[in-house]
């Protein structure tokens, strides 16, 4: 099988030359790729001597570098991981395998288990465990690590994803994607460490925590269109009610409508609540045609290992 390791890459230059050589090591057979995305220092010379193709993206965001990425590269499967060198390298051939043999689409290496003390900072880890768990409940329980930037896929996944997001929400809409369509996915447990003396991490906690959570509701809206819709119209009826029960003790007591405002803008509330209702029924069925078109053409690339 041809495999492809995909490393996306911003301002890496002291670990890029270490992720490189390591994957290079554990599979010889692969050809490495770095995606630079306009990096400010050495990241795309380090990453070229350390034997790396280096290609580059000009859109800023990890999101811009995965949907450059999957469309250029054409493999049988493809190894993403992380420039900071935290991932271990030597589980890949183990990841790899797990994909082959079990018939799988995605096989995500979890950093549950971290090598070093701080390695997974704990500011991470909750708004891992809050967004993993947001999504979840709302597409299915299938993951505890949905935002590790290591990753094994099929072709299949990779040829059938449609990558829209722009930044670090992209690992969000990459489990939301498999959760969809239902795809055969795995999780196995590998070591994570601190990146290299002198690097910096690009996310920021709170700023792309919340542009997750968007990311997780702007998905909810597209994929589960009906439960969205559903939301919003309990939200406005809610709000339709509680103004509105004023207004009715009173003319339930005195035979008089006080507030006429109120009253009309109550109705108006009320009448978005059965439009957003029936909005979300039209789309659930739109998505659903969306749904089938999408899951075949999935099928019609072959599944790892298969001839």
């Amino acid at each position: 099988m041809k495999v492809a390791v995909l490393i996306p890459c911003y301002n890496e230059e002291l670990a890029i030359a270490k992720v490189v050589r390591d994957f290079a090591e554990a599979l010889p057979l692969a050809l490495v790729y770095v995606y630079d995305n306009n990096s400010r220092d050495r990241t795309v010379e380090v990453a070229r001597e350390a034997g790396a193709i280096v290609r580059g993206e000009p859109l800023q965001g990890k999101g811009n570098v995965v949907r450059r990425m999957f469309a250029d590269i054409d493999a049988d499967v493809y190894v993403m991981v992380d420039g900071d060198a935290t991932y271990h390298a030597a589980s890949a051939p183990m990841m790899i395998a797990k994909l082959v043999e079990d018939n799988l689409d995605m096989v995500v290496g979890t950093r549950l288990h971290s090598e070093e003390e701080g390695a997974f900072r704990h500011g991470h880890q909750f708004g891992n465990r809050m967004l993993t768990g947001f999504v979840a409940w709302l597409f299915g329980d299938r993951f505890h690590d949905m935002l590790s930037g290591y990753r094994v896929f099929s072709r299949r996944f990779v040829k059938s994803f449609p990558a829209l997001s722009q930044g670090f929400e992209t690992e969000t809409e990459l489990a939301v994607h498999a959760l969809a369509l239902r795809m055969p996915v795995a999780e196995v447990q590998t070591p994570y460490y601190s990146r290299p003396p002198g690097s910096v991490s690009k996310l920021n906690t709170y700023r792309d925590g919340w542009r997750i959570l968007l990311t997780v509701i702007k998905l909810l809206k597209e994929e589960r269109p009906l439960l969205f819709f559903t939301l919003v119209s309990l939200l406005f009826g809610l709000i339709s009610v509680a103004l509105a029960l004023p207004l009715v003790f009173t003319y339930m007591e005195t035979g008089l409508v006080p507030r006429f405002p109120t009253a009309f803008l109550a109705t108006g509330i009320m009448i978005l609540a059965f439009l957003s209702l029936a909005s979300g029924f039209i789309l659930d069925n739109v998505k659903h045609g969306r749904r089938e078109l999408k899951r075949l053409h999935y099928l019609q690339l072959k599944a790892p290992g298969v001839e």
